[in-house]
């Protein structure tokens, strides 16, 4: 079986190319021949392979490959629901438990967002945590206690506004969920930032989740048709965000379990 790694061509550091070769070289211990290939490259090629697994947010790209015949794992529409936090709350509505969340009206241009940012403190109160829609690693997280400090964040880049749960400051759980399993998980804890991620300092150790945990993960992922993903749960099994990319190097080194090679197992049971 052949398949393409579907990666980004701009992002070339090491904590992705560890990832990437990890992903080829286990790829082979399922029989599966699998090759890298750039969101550059494939914009001006029409590979032909038994799958792509797609490990890049560039939307426009796994449509093109979906519409070529190709079987693309997580799908165009999933990753675009993962994509867009303010897109993943809608989705989830009434689905799973979230944060209360209210989105920015969208704008073409930077705009006066003031009677906005009022109205959301009056319902979700301060200190409150503003996300632009589009980042990772938490990256454009920042959790806000005033009126100024949030406007100081807003730019032409759509974002949301979001209820702060501080029994989760610096602490949450990442469910790994593959083909409607929970595979793996991990708690993360970070003393000196309200966000979790191991990027931003955070620590980490294995945990066994809660029944409500695993229930409310698995919906998640099934909701977004995601054939595996990562998903950060707080406090109380609060959906926080899901991720259909999610490094899952960081959670092999704390628990053991690769979670790669059921990526490869469920493609396979899949193709």
């Amino acid at each position: 079986m052949k398949g393409i790694l579907a990666v980004n061509h701009f992002l070339n550091t090491h904590k992705y190319n560890e990832l990437h070769s990890h992903l080829i070289s286990h790829a082979l211990k399922e029989n599966i021949e699998l090759t890298i290939k750039t969101n550059l490259e494939l914009a001006t090629e029409h590979p032909v392979c038994d799958f792509v697994l797609f490990w890049d947010k560039d939307i426009n790209l796994a449509r093109r490959l979906e519409n070529e015949g190709l079987p693309v794992f997580n799908s165009a529409a999933s990753i675009e629901k993962c994509d867009d936090k303010a897109r993943t709350y809608t989705e989830l509505s009434g689905i799973v438990p979230q944060p209360e969340t209210l989105i920015a009206p969208k704008t073409y241009f930077k705009a006066d967002f003031s009677e906005f940012v009022k109205k959301a403190i009056a319902i979700l109160g301060l200190p409150l945590v503003f996300k632009e829609c589009f980042g990772s690693f938490g990256e454009q997280v920042f959790l806000c206690s005033t009126e100024d400090e949030i406007m100081t964040h807003i730019t032409e880049k759509p974002f949301i506004l979001q209820q702060f749960i501080a029994s989760s400051k610096g602490h949450d759980k990442r469910l790994e969920v593959v083909g409607g399993r929970v595979i793996a998980a991990m708690e993360r804890f970070n003393k000196n930032d309200f966000r979790s991620n191991i990027t931003n300092g955070g620590r980490m150790k294995p945990c066994t989740p809660t029944d409500e945990e695993c229930k409310a993960a698995l919906a998640a992922c099934k909701k977004l048709g995601l054939s595996f993903g990562g998903v950060d749960i707080l406090d109380g099994g609060i959906i926080c965000e899901v991720n259909s990319n999610a490094h899952i190097i960081n959670i092999m080194n704390c628990t053991g379990i690769d979670i790669s090679t059921e990526i490869f197992k469920e493609i396979k049971r899949n193709l």
